[in-house]
């Protein structure tokens, strides 16, 4: 009798539905906007499919968006918007770090206390709410850990700084800084011997830096989940899968361990039509078409000294392109020139995708570095600060960008490099060809984050997945110790060899020695017993004579 087939034809559906209604919490303790951008993505997608999604970050939410709920508790928010309040741009442009090593270490535990000090948390903390999944950013996850050990449910990573290799790092993946750019500084992932030995400076000098901060932070999370809660470090071992955004079209092939997906461009969308205004704006420009400029959410325009803006303004009033310009509140700029409109916001990939457009000026912020090569935009990029360099240097080696430094930035450099990137046809040519690459996928990146996401749920964390690479130290994982035992064993084994050999060398001369002595010794007693044969008879003829 043949065996029915209904069960499998049921068990795509059975599968889905194990995951459906799901409660998943999301956290992102990112210091910009922007960070919360995947989780939009992401969340959007699995409401979708009928869970419930918990979002929690400093920023309270712009708009609605149905089936999320946000909270933003105000003890971090207010702490996040009295630290980011540096002249980023105008550091820069002296020469100086936009942020200080202090302000980078002390990020992460000041924002966790004030975070887990909140009246919201706490209550939060307290309601008896359950999760199925907690996702955490993978930048700044640390006290979030907290939330995880409290709540007692799998977790995972939307590593949304994609050149940081930390998470995927300290999970197991392999990340050698022979080939690891440092995300904070303009290294690639092709360097001679001296920026190889920079960059692993760089990233053994973070480590350090990092271990420093979570030291205090352990302290944060003592305070507040008790002594017994285990080490960060030790709790972000466990991560059961990694959403990491990049892509190796966009940033850089790397040997990823099967908890790692790669997501990046997971809020890439289709252009739409512009409203009626922006639309008739452009169509104005004719064939000389339009430039956008936006320094992102981490840059504030409205900290730049004001020699920024004019030195901005003067270049783009040379463009014979129209000009749209974000910024995020109004300036004291007088003389704007006519073909350039400032706007507090714009449908930033409405206006990629837009058919007249003819390059970007940005600041090199990933999600944006990602956005233009979807939609096929060359641009000039301004580094900033954090990962801005290196992806401004990934974009750069793969040919559809410029980049300018602020410290040496006049009115007339960026106006001959806003020309040149669209006047040579190969900046054009390039972006084309990694547009190509980024969308020549078998899924979208939604949809494959979403597959995991169900996966690790499905599969009660899906620990099967975990390598015991996390477990290993830096000695254990690079075979240091066994390097270290084998070199011990071979030195005393050449020790040993060499001292049998000394000293049979030694014995066999004495013995050598010791025959020819008496050889001699020997020949020396015939010899003189000879002579006693001779002489005895002689001395005796004399005396009788």
């Amino acid at each position: 009798m043949e065996r029915s087939r209904w069960p499998i034809f049921w068990l795509p559906i059975l599968m889905a539905a194990s995951v459906c209604g799901s409660d998943i919490l999301m956290i992102t303790m990112g210091g910009t906007k922007s960070h919360k951008m995947p989780f939009w993505e992401l969340a959007r997608g699995m409401i979708r499919r009928g869970n419930n999604i918990t979002l929690i970050s400093a920023f309270p939410p712009d708009f609605h968006i149905p089936g999320l709920e946000e909270i933003a508790p105000e003890g971090l928010a207010s702490y996040v918007r009295g630290y980011m309040t540096f002249d980023l741009v105008g550091a820069r442009m002296r020469g100086e770090e936009p942020l200080p090593l202090y302000d980078i270490l002390r990020y992460g535990y000041e924002a966790c206390d004030a975070f887990l000090n909140d009246f919201e948390t706490r209550s939060f903390l307290r309601s008896g709410r359950t999760y199925d999944l907690i996702i955490l950013d993978g930048a700044y996850p640390e006290c979030a850990l907290g939330v995880v050990y409290r709540l007692k449910v799998p977790f995972m990573y939307i590593n949304t700084v994609g050149f940081y290799s930390g998470p995927a790092s300290m999970s197991g993946s392999p990340a050698p800084y022979s080939v690891t750019p440092f995300f904070g500084r303009a290294f690639t992932d092709n360097m001679g011997f001296i920026d190889r030995a920079l960059n692993a400076a760089w990233h053994i000098g973070s480590l350090a830096a990092h271990r420093f901060s979570m030291t205090i932070l352990q302290g944060v999370l003592r305070k507040h989940f008790g002594q017994q809660i285990p080490h960060v470090y030790d709790m972000a071992k466990n991560v059961s899968f990694i959403l990491q955004n990049g892509h190796y079209s966009v940033s850089y092939p790397r040997p990823y361990l099967p908890n790692v997906a790669e997501v990046a461009c997971i809020h890439c969308k289709e252009p739409k039509r512009l409203n009626a205004v922006i639309e008739e704006w452009i169509a104005g420009a004719g064939d000389a078409g339009f430039v956008y400029v936006s320094m992102g959410s981490s840059v504030r325009t409205n900290k730049m000294p004001l020699a920024a803006h004019h030195m901005i303004v003067k270049a783009l009033g040379r463009l014979p392109q129209r000009v749209l310009w974000k910024q995020d509140a109004e300036q004291n700029l007088t003389d704007i020139p006519s073909n350039v409109r400032l706007y507090k916001w714009l449908p930033q990939q409405d206006l990629l995708g837009h058919p007249k457009i003819k390059a970007f000026v940005t600041h090199g912020g990933l999600l944006s570095m990602f956005e233009t090569v979807y939609h096929g935009v060359p641009i000039v990029s301004i580094p900033v600060f954090c990962d801005h360099e290196a992806n401004a240097a990934k974009a750069e080696v793969d040919g559809y960008a410029k980049i300018l430094d602020l410290q040496h930035l006049t009115s007339d450099k960026l106006y001959r490099a806003i020309k040149e990137v669209i006047e040579e046809p190969k900046y054009k040519i390039e972006v084309k060809k990694r547009q190509i690459l980024l969308r020549d996928q078998k899924e979208t990146p939604l949809e494959r984050a979403i597959y995991w996401t169900e996966y690790v749920i499905r599969h009660k964390g899906a620990y099967h997945l975990l390598s015991p690479a996390k477990d290993l130290n830096f000695f254990q994982y690079y075979l240091l110790d066994v390097a270290f035992v084998f070199s011990v064993i071979l030195i005393t084994i050449s020790v040993l060899i060499s001292y049998i050999i000394r000293r049979s060398f030694k014995r066999l001369v004495d013995y050598v020695q010791s025959r020819r002595m008496k050889k001699l010794i020997a020949k020396s007693n015939v010899l003189l017993k000879n002579s006693k044969k001779f002489i005895d008879p002689t001395s005796i003829a004399k005396k009788n004579l």
